[in-house]
């Protein structure tokens, strides 16, 4: 918008200087016939007249018009008349020599009388390209363009500005997060802040309604269960451990889904932490539990965060990386505001062609149902619904030196 109305005004003005270029000085008009006249039979320029001023000199031959200007016997024998001299003794260039001859002379000429001395020569210069008046003009112009680009930039601030806010709350808006959306600025502005917060909340009180939902089928669903284990008991040994197998792994992937479903709305209070002492401290507590867990210090990444949510964030990752990858070792650095934490294995990798999926709710990399070595499907869920509440991104990567996965996770930097 801003562009537009500088280009818009730019382009007024500069037809308009165009216009004014092309016309006469302003206060300058036609110089009267018998004021030549007079200046060639007494040899003395008389005083301006309509902005213009007779220049007179002696010139030793008739070859003193300019280029620009032509001859006009008509207009020669008029002055002549008015002199009084012979016709011969005029010779004038004109710059509008079609004009009637009788009238006064528009424009530059040179007009020679032939004397004993010479020719005494009388002219009148066209003014210069960018004269006095010209120049005004054009630093009139320019300040008003100066102050229309100024106004402009300001409408522009005072449009993008409450749009600005408007992106910054809905990346910070998530479930459970209601975020405050500023209800200002212009009236389509304001507007279209009203329906983000209607957004908002209807997509909120379908993650309630979710999660009503499903806490209710885990609830109805325990009953048949039980009543289950109960069947279960009277079955043959080999047979009733399966039974009984199974039916727990049942009721840990129901409160596992719940448990995503209730974190995926709700965080902890956000505090300002050191990031790389949280991860020490979690590979230490694993480290001390057997976990082949390797960590190489990086420079001090301070962010503002959820503990709790980082420290499961990371734990999910590091389990991965075990139970795929057979170790995992952490590293750090801090480029462009952004702390980058890798997470490298020695397993077989990702295949990129479907790595952005395995980050999708019950999609798991192991093909197989079995708990021991698939899990839920729910971690790299988990994982990215934390980086997106801390404002960051997460992806899978191959590990370009040697065989094995990477998670590389970013979160920005607090200022």
């Amino acid at each position: 918008m801003m562009l537009f109305a500088i280009t818009s005004a730019a382009v007024v003005m500069l037809v308009q200087f165009a216009v004014v270029f092309h016309g006469p000085p302003p206060g300058s008009g036609p110089m009267p016939i018998a004021r030549v006249a007079d200046a060639l039979r007494t040899g003395r320029a008389p005083p301006t007249a309509h902005g213009q001023t007779i220049s007179l000199y002696l010139a030793r031959s008739d070859r003193f018009g300019r280029s620009d200007e032509r001859a006009s016997v008509a207009r020669d024998r008029a002055i002549a008349v008015l002199i009084p001299v012979p016709a011969d003794r005029i010779r004038g260039y004109y710059e509008w020599p079609t004009i009637d001859p009788d009238q006064d002379i528009h424009g530059s000429f040179t007009i020679g009388r032939r004397t004993d001395k010479g020719w005494l020569v009388a002219s009148v210069s066209r003014a210069p390209a960018l004269g006095r008046w010209r120049i005004a003009i054009l630093q009139w112009m320019l300040l008003t363009l100066i102050i229309l680009s100024l106004l402009a930039w300001a409408a522009a601030r005072r449009i993008s500005r409450p749009i600005r806010r408007l992106a910054e709350a809905a990346k910070r808006a998530r479930l459970g997060a209601p975020e405050a959306i500023p209800l200002d600025g212009p009236r389509e502005i304001r507007e279209l802040g009203r329906a983000m917060e209607a957004m908002q909340a209807r997509i909120l009180q379908q993650a309630e309604n979710r999660t009503v939902m499903l806490a209710a089928m885990a609830h109805d669903l325990g009953t048949p269960l039980s009543r289950l284990a109960f069947w279960v008991e009277q079955l043959p040994e080999a047979a009733r451990e399966r039974a009984v197998a199974d039916i727990g792994e049942m009721r840990a992937m129901l409160s596992v889904t719940l448990r995503f479903t209730r974190d995926d709305r709700a965080h902890g209070e956000m505090v300002r932490l050191d990031l790389g002492s949280l991860i020490e401290s979690l590979a230490d507590d694993l480290s001390a539990a057997g976990k082949p867990v390797t960590v190489e210090t990086g420079p001090r990444m301070v962010l503002v965060g959820d503990s709790q949510a980082l420290r499961r964030l990371f734990g999910n990752l590091v389990e991965n990386a075990i139970r795929y990858g057979h170790g995992a070792a952490i590293w750090w650095d801090v480029k462009d505001g952004c702390g980058e934490i890798r997470v490298d294995d020695e397993g077989p990798g990702f295949d990129s062609a479907l790595a952005e999926s395995l980050f999708a709710p019950f999609v798991r990399g192991e093909s197989s149902r079995n708990r021991a070595t698939g899990g839920t499907g729910l971690g790299l869920a988990i994982v990215r619904s934390i980086v997106e509440l801390h404002g960051g991104d997460v992806k899978l990567e191959n590990r370009p030196d040697r065989k094995g996965g990477r998670v590389l996770v970013r979160l920005p930097i607090a200022t």
